[in-house]
């Protein structure tokens, strides 16, 4: 079987068009730089035989693999904040609903309905202000303010 240096070139082409499906893995992104790699020898004029160019696919494949991937991961990774993006607690929101202590009811919080336990010590009216102390899942923990 004849492999021609233009075939493995297709063949990198192709791995680094299909690490766009698996975005940030970063594995045939590199599989494609060693398809590359070993056509433009063959384009060079270096052309061994296919088990030698199927060594050296693999040798820089892996190599640049081993070399490469953790500080292109560091680089294109998305830092996350090391913080919450959005904590409520602390704020106001508004009872919708009489809430009995220690029951859940409805509040308003920043234009949105939520469940909400009243956690304080007197029941809470209707349209009364209270602080939200705590969030669990979609569920405000709130008490008077």
């Amino acid at each position: 079987m004849i492999v021609t240096w233009w075939m493995w070139f297709v063949l990198g082409v192709l791995l680094l068009l299909a690490e766009f499906t698996t975005p940030g893995a970063f594995y045939l992104f590199f599989f494609g730089l060693g398809a590359i790699a070993v056509g433009l020898l063959g384009g060079l004029g270096i052309q061994p035989p296919l088990a030698v160019q199927l060594l050296l696919f693999l040798v820089f494949s892996i190599g640049l693999l081993a070399l490469l991937r953790k500080r292109l991961r560091v680089r294109f990774d998305s830092k996350l904040p090391d913080r919450e993006v959005d904590n409520v607690v602390g704020e106001i929101a508004v009872a919708l609903e009489e809430i009995p202590v220690d029951a859940v009811g409805k509040a308003e919080l920043r234009g949105s309905v939520w469940n909400a336990r009243n956690v304080g010590d007197a029941p809470l009216a209707r349209n009364q202000r209270c602080a939200v102390l705590r969030v669990e899942g979609l569920t405000l923990w709130i008490a008077p303010n």
